[in-house]
């Protein structure tokens, strides 16, 4: 008959085992992912031929509403944030709200004109006029991703690629709306570049 204290002894183990597999089993799902108000977004994954490795993630809240939650990327290696810099890089964010095309036209024009200098502006506009007429309206869940390569800018909803092209200057102004010097949210850029 087994002693009193290798009945406890074991019963301890078999406690302190299955908690532990019990948390390996979620925080394995941790640790591949992270959650912004119910939204998960990938630490790490990769997307037309580059592994990009999440720098920060974040919530934008306008006004009163929670916006949408989000997370940019860089290639991997890269760990140091540069929005800016020519490297490849993503950003991506799921809405919580329905938002029409042409208010996200009306919005990127706008926040352009007031970030770029007149004469930077005007050589975007091609560029510029291209994304606007490629947005789509958007409904709880759906999701933009903005990916520059190297080579070109994409605007993907929902898996579907609506622009391919641009140059580094046109991708630098996109990624300035939400992570430039003067961003749509202070906060947001903040969590975004993991400060």
């Amino acid at each position: 008959m087994p002693s009193l204290t290798k009945i406890v002894v074991s019963r301890s183990v078999g406690v302190w085992l299955a908690g532990a597999l019990l948390l390996l089993g979620s925080s394995g799902l941790w640790a591949q992912t992270v959650s912004e108000e119910g939204e998960r977004f990938e630490r790490s994954l990769e997307e037309n031929g580059q592994r990009y490795e999440l720098i920060g993630s974040g919530v934008f809240t306008y006004m009163i509403w929670t916006a949408y939650a989000g997370a940019y990327y860089q290639v991997e290696g890269e760990t140091d944030p540069q929005p800016q810099r020519d490297i490849p890089r993503r950003l991506e964010l799921a809405y919580f709200h329905d938002i029409e095309a042409d208010e996200f036209a009306e919005a990127t024009t706008e926040t352009l004109q007031e970030a770029l200098s007149s004469s930077d502006f005007r050589a975007l506009e091609s560029d510029l006029e291209a994304i606007n007429d490629s947005y789509r309206d958007v409904a709880p869940g759906d999701r933009y991703v903005l990916s520059w390569d190297g080579d070109q800018l994409r605007l993907v909803l929902n898996g579907e690629t609506l622009f391919e092209g641009g140059d580094a200057a046109f991708a630098n102004a996109m990624f300035g709306i939400w992570l430039g010097e003067e961003p749509l949210g202070d906060d947001f850029r903040d969590a975004l570049l993991g400060r």
